[in-house]
């Protein structure tokens, strides 16, 4: 029988890698792409599923409890590729003593995870501001409060750098460069830098860009991007495959760079999520097969 990706339905182009087949080895779920899963859930289709990594969020571990979820990951032997997130550094005074209480906490909650690193979205303007500038400000010298704390607890903070289009809500750190030329100011063990092919793909300097950060990738993320958009945007990433990115020659730029780590798969849609999680894996991993793995 014909196997079919979903949710397009289309027939598959590959067939579905078994677990121990050596192309799923660098292969990590994030948790994200199928919410609806706990964290037990998705530790255990990962197994089933032969993908050695995931990449965890927060929201889920509070439901299932820090302790248990440091148990249930440690006993499956899968790695803890990051945790999603820290970040939301943008607030005015009222909400700094919030938001670095936070900060560290989820710190604390990488290192009991053994998380390679915590995934930083950094915010975006406070309600009725428009002063970038001063928001950019705020996101380095928080970024400078809490890499010492980081680093003494062997987490790496992963500044993420958002699509333009994600500006004013979600990210002010806008490219590759701005997050490189923030990163770069503490040692690498404190901060890096993620690499999401959705937030990038864009970008005309990226293959200057990746190579620059050879060294200080701390998360290689990938989907796709669609078009036309949904009505929600933030919902606007697809199966790779399903866009207009050239995963080829984006992970031929990693590989160039030397980064050699897990390779995340973050999809946030609406009807991915809504596709049972298992065929959802089994598409994700003839995807990765056919779309990631450098030619």
């Amino acid at each position: 029988m014909t196997e079919l990706d979903v949710p397009s339905g289309v027939p598959a182009k590959v067939a579905t890698p078994l677990p121990g087949d050596p192309r799923l080895a660098r292969l990590s779920l994030n948790q994200r792409t199928i919410p609806r899963w706990s964290v037990g859930e998705a530790v255990e289709g990962c197994l089933a599923a032969g993908i050695p990594a995931i990449g965890l969020w927060r929201e889920q571990i509070a439901e299932f409890g820090l302790d248990r979820a440091c148990k249930k990951v440690r006993a499956s032997g899968l790695r803890v590729s990051s945790l999603c997130r820290g970040g939301f550094l943008t607030g005015l005074e009222g909400d700094y003593t919030r938001a670095m209480a936070d900060n560290m906490q989820a710190i604390d909650e990488a290192a009991a995870l053994g998380a390679r690193c915590l995934v930083m979205v950094v915010g975006g303007l406070p309600e009725g501001s428009r002063d970038l500038p001063g928001a950019r400000r705020r996101v380095e010298d928080r970024i400078a409060e809490l890499a010492v704390y980081a680093g003494q607890n062997g987490v790496q903070l992963a500044v993420e750098p958002m699509h333009p289009l994600f500006c004013a809500d979600r990210g002010v750190v806008s490219t590759l460069r701005q997050a490189l030329e923030l990163a770069e100011r503490f040692p690498v063990e404190q901060v890096g830098v993620v690499v999401d092919t959705f937030h990038l793909w864009w970008d005309p300097d990226l293959t200057e860009l990746v190579g620059r950060a050879a060294g200080r990738i701390a998360s290689y993320q990938v989907c796709d991007w669609i078009t036309p958009f949904p009505a929600d945007a933030l919902l606007s990433r697809g199966m790779m495959g399903d866009g207009h990115i050239d995963f080829h020659s984006f992970s031929s730029l990693m590989q160039e760079a030397g980064y050699a780590g897990d390779i995340e798969v973050e999809i946030f849609n609406a009807e991915v999520w809504a596709a049972e999680p298992s065929s959802t894996l089994a598409t994700l991993a003839r995807r990765y097969v056919e779309n990631i793995l450098p030619s």
